[in-house]
């Protein structure tokens, strides 16, 4: 079975603003390219499951994010990232756009992107871990039994009810790699 860091988009690996689609108002998050080529070394999967209302409500299409994600993978495989799979879910119940108006098993909190994710790649749960931002993150990973759900304050704010679920807390996805090290040293057997 294989490890796997499953990652949020917005806010976790770039500078959350409300519904970024194209790549003029995308910017990556201090470090965390970094932090990625770490993780990768470490063999961790890197997966991006990624809420992605902005096409159902009419602000941005499919095309866009697709074009955007092309690009976001292409830059960072320029810096040695490979990232193994995308999962987005573009669905959203009060939405515009008829075709993406509708509850899902995907959208975050629900665990459907990252049991798809467990199924294709089969990841161990228990050994992987949810990075994100925000409550939804957070209930998403645990949902989905992922081992460790780490909230990171470099998204939106914090609530304290995203703080209880979340295993760790940390400032941004660039301080991960550091303290699933130090949780090693602590915990041998992991």
């Amino acid at each position: 079975m294989n490890n796997a860091i499953f990652m949020d988009r917005d806010g976790t690996i770039n500078v959350y603003k409300d519904y970024v689609y194209n790549i003029n108002n995308f910017f990556f998050i201090e470090n965390v390219i970094d932090a990625m080529i770490i993780l990768k070394k470490m063999n961790f999967f890197l997966i991006i499951v990624t809420n992605q209302s902005g096409i159902a409500r009419g602000l941005f299409t499919k095309n866009d994010f697709l074009l955007l994600t092309k690009w976001m993978v292409f830059y960072l495989k320029l810096r040695h990232v490979h990232i193994d799979a995308i999962y987005f879910c573009p669905h959203y119940q009060k939405g515009i756009i008829k075709k993406f108006k509708q509850t899902c098993l995907c959208r975050k909190p629900n665990p459907g992107m990252l049991l798809d994710a467990k199924q294709h790649f089969n990841i161990n749960m228990t050994n992987s871990y949810m990075v994100g931002d925000t409550e939804s993150d957070m209930l998403a990973g645990q949902s989905a039994g992922i081992g460790t759900n780490v909230l990171v304050c470099s998204g939106k704010e914090i609530t304290k009810k995203s703080k209880t679920i979340a295993t760790w807390t940390i400032k941004s996805l660039a301080s991960l790699p550091n303290m699933i090290k130090t949780h090693k040293n602590i915990n041998p057997g992991l």
